[in-house]
Formats: structure tokens, C-alpha cells, sequence
């Protein structure tokens, strides 16, 4: 057991870096491409003909490739929570490369990731013994699992047809939504060709079996959605503040999906239980502190339900006096007495 998660541990870690670092260097290939064309966020793919966006490409796919080896040998309970690692690596790119300031606190959160991450590694639970994919087939069509399915793909379909046209550009967690809740149905077909590969090589074929290419099918679109997806997030808002909301949405969806369909926790003491929720509570402290020590971007507003009235404010003056701020687009606020109140005196 302790050797097999420990090769899920190392490639996680691995994979981790890489794909930290594919954030920061796809963000600076959308920049570029931006300034010749329509951005990503707006629905420009001009990044597409940007050499340094492939490079960040390539980074996240070999990123991908270690983390898809490691869910064959480790839980997605122990090796999704360690991503905590492409948070510091893109917070601190991001702080040289692209100039988005790392405060001390967001270093007090990468910490606290870091932490939450050891405490998950150190009680993580034993990798369930798999013998075909017909096995896991049987996990993936057990009613509960079905369930989560179903939810899964209503929620994306509600957040791509409904919210992503009238909030994306404004609200982070649309975009960030469907990545994460789609990446949790990628993480569960990657695991089952990992597993399907490795029996191959050790002489028993899978590739037979039509489960095996359903799970491909499957993964193939789903990660395309997600690639999708994540390019308007980074296009659209702070790296800082994608990397670690990312995280812990598609850390979340990933452990419900897993602990649904391979049942993960079965067998597992309280203690043991209770040791990784914390630790992965801790690891969400640890990005929300970071996400709470970074300023956004201002997104550009492109989408057709954005309101173009004015913004309207209220203050109470120390005088007692009621003042409304007006703010008007790219002109100085003015402000106008409207109300004196005796009771304020």
C-alpha cells in the first residue's frame, strides 16, 4: 500500500509543478494574443496561432500525463488534494512574471496549504485492487454514482446555457463551475483507462472491453469542456484568484465523485476520516486566505446582460447630511445634498 501511494505521491507533486506553471505561461500567451485579436473571454481563439500559449500547453499536458500515472497508483482522495502545489508555484510565478503582488498573508495561505496537504498524505486511504474495467464499469453504473452523474451534468449545462452568458465575464465562480464540476466526471474516466492501460501492459488486454473506450469518449470531452472553459477564466480574471478557487471546487466535486464511486473511505477508522477532512479544510483555509490577499482584474464587460445605468451610492456624511454618489463611466463622481435628516444632528 505505502509504496504504491507513495508513487501517486510523487507524480502528484510533479504534476502539480508543471501544471502551476502552465497557468502563468498561458496567461502570458493570451495576453499576446489579445492585443492582436478578440480575447478568450470575448470568444477569440487568436491564442490558438500564439506560440507561448502552446508552451504552456505542453507544460499542462505533461502536468497531465504525471497526474493521470499517479491516480493509477493512489486514491483520487490523496492525489487530487495535492494540486495545493500548483497554487503556490502560480501564485508565486505570477508575483515575478506577470506582476500580480504576493502579500504576506497569501504566503500564510500557501503555508497552510501545504500543511492541510501533509495531513492528507499522511492518512490517506489504502488504492482499492481493481483486476478489469468491467469492475469499475460496475462502480460507474451503481444508482448513487448515476446520481452524481446526472446532477453534474444538469448543474454544467445550467452554468453553460444560462449563467456563463449573463455573469461569466462577472462572476469567477461560472466558469470556474463548470471546470470543476466537469472535471470531477474527467478524473473518474481518467482513473479507469489508467487502470485499464496498466492491466493491458502486465498482459491482460482491456482495450476489448467497449468500457474502456466510453471512459476515453468520456474524458476526451470532458477535458475539452475544461480547457474551454479555463481559458475565458484565466483571459477574464486575476491567475491568483483562478488557481486557488480552481482548486478548491474541482478538489471538492473530485473527492464526493471518488468517494461515491470507488468508495474510498470504506474500511477507513473516524479518526482517519476526520484527520483528512481536516486536512482538507485546511487546505480550503488556506485558499481562501490567498484569494482574499489578491486584487482581481478589472474583467472587460462584453457580455449583452451587463447593466449600462449608472452606479449609485449613499453615504452618511459626519455633519448628519445624506449625500448619493453618482459614478459615471470615465467622469469625475459629483455629489448633491439630497436629505437632512433631524435626527442625525
Amino acid at each position: 500500500m505505502y509504496s504504491s501511494n507513495l508513487k501517486g505521491f510523487i507524480l502528484a507533486m510533479v504534476s502539480s509543478a508543471f501544471i502551476g506553471s502552465s497557468f502563468i505561461i498561458k496567461k502570458k500567451g493570451l495576453r499576446k494574443a489579445g492585443v492582436n485579436g478578440p480575447r478568450a473571454s470575448s470568444g477569440g481563439y487568436g491564442y490558438l496561432l500564439e506560440p507561448l500559449w502552446w508552451v504552456g500547453m505542453l507544460t499542462m499536458i505533461i502536468g497531465e500525463i504525471s497526474n493521470f500515472v499517479a491516480y493509477i497508483y493512489a486514491p483520487a482522495v490523496l492525489v487530487t488534494p495535492l494540486g495545493a502545489l500548483s497554487i503556490i508555484v502560480s501564485a508565486v510565478l505570477a508575483h515575478f512574471m506577470l506582476k500580480e503582488k504576493l502579500q504576506k498573508m497569501g504566503m500564510l495561505g500557501c503555508l497552510l496549504c501545504i500543511v492541510g496537504s501533509t495531513i492528507i498524505v499522511l492518512h490517506a486511504p489504502e488504492e482499492r485492487s481493481i483486476s478489469s474495467v468491467e469492475e469499475i464499469w460496475e462502480f460507474a453504473t451503481q444508482p448513487a454514482f448515476l446520481l452524481y452523474t446526472a446532477s453534474a451534468i444538469a448543474t454544467a449545462l445550467v452554468l453553460i446555457l444560462y449563467c456563463a452568458p449573463r455573469y461569466g465575464q462577472t462572476n469567477i465562480v461560472v466558469y470556474i463551475g463548470i471546470c470543476s464540476v466537469i472535471g470531477s466526471l474527467t478524473v473518474m474516466s481518467i482513473k479507469a483507462i489508467g487502470i485499464a492501460i496498466k492491466l493491458t501492459l502486465e498482459g491482460t488486454n482491456q482495450a476489448k472491453y467497449f468500457q474502456t473506450w466510453i471512459f476515453a469518449m468520456v474524458a476526451i470531452t470532458c477535458i475539452i469542456i475544461q480547457l474551454n472553459y479555463l481559458n475565458m477564466a484565466l483571459d477574464t480574471f486575476n491567475t491568483a484568484i483562478v488557481s486557488p478557487i480552481y482548486y478548491a471546487l474541482f478538489t471538492s466535486f473530485t473527492i464526493l465523485a471518488s468517494a461515491i464511486m470507488f468508495k474510498d473511505y470504506s474500511g477507513q477508522s473516524a479518526s482517519s476520516i476526520a484527520s483528512e477532512l481536516c486536512g482538507f479544510i485546511t487546505v480550503l483555509s488556506g485558499t481562501a486566505v490567498l484569494h482574499s490577499t489578491r486584487d482581481p482584474e478589472t474583467p472587460l464587460i462584453t457580455d449583452l446582460y451587463t447593466p449600462l445605468s449608472p452606479k449609485v451610492s449613499w453615504y452618511i456624511q459626519g455633519n448628519g447630511e445624506l449625500w448619493k454618489q453618482k459614478d459615471e463611466d470615465e467622469s469625475s463622481p459629483s455629489f448633491i445634498t439630497i436629505l437632512r435628516q433631524d435626527y442625525f444632528k
